[in-house]
């Protein structure tokens, strides 16, 4: 039996993740894979489909309901792969009790508020020209695994060969 991998969208879900589907293409021989669209987890109105104002609302207590649905869903070990907000949100579900085996979050700019660090293993991508990253003294305070992808800004992870680099990551 594969093990699980979820994948956790960004703050657009399913509406603009097309690119997801390289990911999947790329790891489905070796994981069951379930995705997860964020903003149906944080139960976030769509209605005005603004990078703003669905900030706002994961920011206002989105990223707290997608946790608590997350944590009602997921009850068994699990393997993610995160992007953006998704990553922000596995990290704090872990911190709540998730069974993770592995994180691979991507472009997770909220974990530069965070000091707890979750259980199993945990690899972070950056693009390094995302100016919201996390700053050195986080990861050096933090001795966590990373890797900051050159010339790149925050959207890298939607690029067919950032997501070949961070599949076979992945796949080692």
């Amino acid at each position: 039996m594969k093990p699980r991998l979820i994948i956790l969208s960004d703050l657009w879900g399913k509406e603009k993740s097309d690119w997801v589907s390289g990911y999947v293409e790329l790891l489905k021989d070796k994981f069951e894979i379930k995705y997860y669209d964020c903003c149906e987890l944080g139960e976030i109105d769509k209605t005005n489909f603004f990078e703003e104002n669905l900030h706002n609302q994961f920011v206002n207590g989105g990223i707290e309901k997608a946790i608590e649905n997350l944590l009602k869903t997921e009850k068994n070990q699990i393997d993610i792969l995160a992007f953006s907000i998704g990553g922000t949100i596995a990290w704090k579900s872990a911190l709540k009790g998730l069974h993770i085996r592995s994180l691979l979050a991507v472009s997770s700019t909220r974990l530069r508020y965070e000091d707890k660090i979750p259980n199993g293993a945990i690899k972070l991508y950056y693009g390094e020209n995302d100016f919201n990253k996390p700053n050195d003294n986080w990861f050096e305070r933090h001795s966590i695994d990373f890797e900051i992808i050159k010339n790149k800004e925050h959207n890298f992870y939607t690029e067919k060969e950032c997501a070949i680099l961070i599949c076979n990551e992945i796949l080692k």
